[in-house]
């Protein structure tokens, strides 16, 4: 009988604080803003998960911890097998070559002294996968035309570049190390709508083509259920909700996803007014002092006594939906 594949990615309990300090030649903690809190996940080889929810609720924390850009606070990121927080020399190094990055802004994650031919070539010198000069620069043409970009154009400077062509060079920079898995930290959220859809069918061809794993973080959830096989809900550094992105849409569970939900513009005019828009009331609650229970209680329309005191637990309520809400 065969056993079932392991998932390429296994995040477990991961939680980033990252400290408040007080004072100049001595330094004191004084708290901590609690960006990232007892996250986990798995995604399978080849999958897409798509991160949602607002501004400052935790995404690119999330991503930026899993390939160690951040030390975690506490818990646990697989990648491949390897251990990303405790490996250290040539371990380390592997998982760098496995693991890449899509910044979210183009123009500000490109050495603007650097060209096209020394950022793409970049990781291709530190993990030595090319001996001479003349293979790198040849794998760099490669590349640019397997984003999309006239090869001819490698030796120019970002500056010359739109912010579309900036981030198919950034997308030709991750590709360059030969990866397994991408984190797309919202990759097009820069970018002009008539460029976005560009992008994103380049990186769904990039996946077919080259069998790569996204996590993918964005806040435009129509373009999450196009992209994505699954999709996690983020509130105030706490996944609320997880489920198959049909599931997701068309089932919502916790009140906060419905509300995301309700934001969502369709192109029916009939259907839009007939639809209930679900409004929060007040303001999301600091990271440095976030309330106790359920962390989404303060706004939430159906909350009762428990959701105060008690934090939910995070259930399994059939077809691998997951949700953390007492009244779910």
């Amino acid at each position: 009988m065969n056993q079932p594949e392991q998932p390429l990615v296994i995040v477990e309990h991961l939680t980033k604080h990252f400290p408040i300090t007080r004072g100049i030649v001595i330094q004191r903690r004084v708290g901590a803003v609690q960006a990232v809190d007892d996250v986990s996940f798995t995604i399978a080889r080849g999958e897409t998960l798509g991160l949602v929810g607002e501004s400052g609720c935790g995404k690119t924390t999330v991503g930026r911890t899993m390939l160690g850009l951040y030390p975690a606070t506490s818990g646990t990121v697989l990648i491949d097998g390897h251990n990303v927080h405790a490996a250290r020399g040539r371990e380390l190094m592997a998982i760098r070559r496995k693991a890449q990055i899509i910044f979210q802004d183009p123009f500000a994650s490109l050495n603007p002294r650097w060209t096209v031919s020394a950022i793409v070539s970049e990781p291709i010198r530190v993990h030595k996968l090319y001996g001479s000069a003349r293979e790198r620069a040849e794998r760099v043409q490669e590349l640019l035309e397997l984003v999309g970009l006239n090869r001819r154009l490698i030796n120019r400077f970002p500056h010359e570049f739109s912010g579309g062509q900036r981030q198919r060079i950034g997308i030709a920079r991750a590709l360059a190390s030969e990866p397994l898995f991408i984190v797309c930290d919202e990759p097009i959220s820069a970018l002009d709508v008539s460029i976005q859809a560009q992008v994103v069918n380049l990186l769904e061809d990039l996946q077919d083509r080259l069998g790569l794993t996204y996590l993918f973080i964005a806040h435009d959830l129509s373009m999450v259920r196009h992209i994505c096989t699954r999709v996690a809900v983020m509130y105030l550094g706490v996944i609320v909700e997880l489920a198959d992105r049909n599931e997701l849409y068309e089932n919502p569970l916790h009140p906060y996803t419905r509300s995301l939900l309700s934001a969502v513009p369709v192109p029916d005019p009939k259907a839009a007014r007939q639809r209930q828009r679900i409004v929060l009331e007040g303001d999301v609650p600091s990271p440095i002092n976030p309330p106790g229970g359920c962390r989404f209680h303060t706004r939430c329309p159906i909350a009762v006594a428990r959701c105060a005191e008690e934090r939910p637990a995070w259930r399994d309520l059939g077809s691998h939906h997951f949700v953390a809400c007492h009244r779910a």
